[in-house]
């Protein structure tokens, strides 16, 4: 099992998740990151890759998930800010 991700918490390039895709299902009084959803310095989606536990119908993303390039990318490591913290005590996976 992996921390579950949310609204603000950490990114390998130094932004932090926006939460988009969901709002209304909470860990440690923030929003649960979902599949798509940006960070701070504009795209980088993420993609989730949790199995089976969805909020809003989108999957919830746990720490470590991989995300798309956002827009300071070719500039390393914005071209794949992933995700890199969550939650202290909520998780979701196998």
């Amino acid at each position: 099992m992996t921390e579950v991700h949310r609204d603000t918490d950490s990114r390998i390039c130094g932004a932090q998740t926006v939460v988009a895709g969901n709002s209304t299902v909470f860990a440690n009084n923030l929003l649960v990151s979902v599949d798509a959803d940006p960070n701070s310095h504009g795209a980088g989606s993420i993609i989730a890759s949790t199995k089976n536990v969805y909020a809003h119908n989108k999957l919830i993303v746990e720490n470590g998930d991989a995300a798309n390039p956002d827009t300071l990318c070719p500039i390393p490591p914005h071209c794949g800010p992933d995700t890199s913290s969550g939650s202290p005590n909520v998780y979701v996976g196998s």
